[in-house]
């Protein structure tokens, strides 16, 4: 299986630096910052990048779910917000929400619901936060 590479570089402090970063395929890079980061200022930053990496994983793992058990999806759109907090002297990533709506033929509210349950459980990037993150899932059919 392969390896996934990314780089970054900071330049300077922490409030009045910055940073860019690359993936390894050279696919996509961006700039962030202190104030991208904590402030809601134009930039990235590593939490957005983390809810990126679990929606794409997390609509992966549904599809294949889901094909495997005879009900292919149509569509499967997942929508990650990964939350950051001060906690005691740092900043921990407390919370991912996960939002999945799919078009699967055949299927009902019911069984999607534990399709999305089971790839959310079974899914590489929910396993990396497994135990670490609080994660919550609202999966509906459209």
């Amino acid at each position: 299986m392969p390896t996934s590479k990314a780089s970054a570089e900071w330049n300077g402090g922490l409030k009045g630096g910055k940073g860019r970063f690359q993936a390894g395929s050279g696919a996509f890079g961006g700039s962030y910052s202190f104030a991208s980061r904590f402030e809601g200022t134009g930039g990235t930053n590593p939490e957005e990048l983390l809810a990126a990496a679990h929606a794409a994983c997390l609509s992966m793992a549904l599809s294949a779910a889901l094909e495997k058990a005879g009900h292919p999806a149509t569509s499967i759109k997942t929508a990650a917000q990964c939350t950051i907090e001060k906690v005691g002297d740092g900043f921990k990533i407390t919370r991912m929400q996960l939002e999945i709506r799919g078009a699967v033929p055949g299927l009902d509210q019911a069984a999607f619901q534990q399709a999305a349950e089971g790839a959310k459980n079974g899914c590489p990037v929910s396993g990396a936060l497994k135990g670490n993150v609080e994660m919550t899932l609202d999966a509906k059919l459209e």
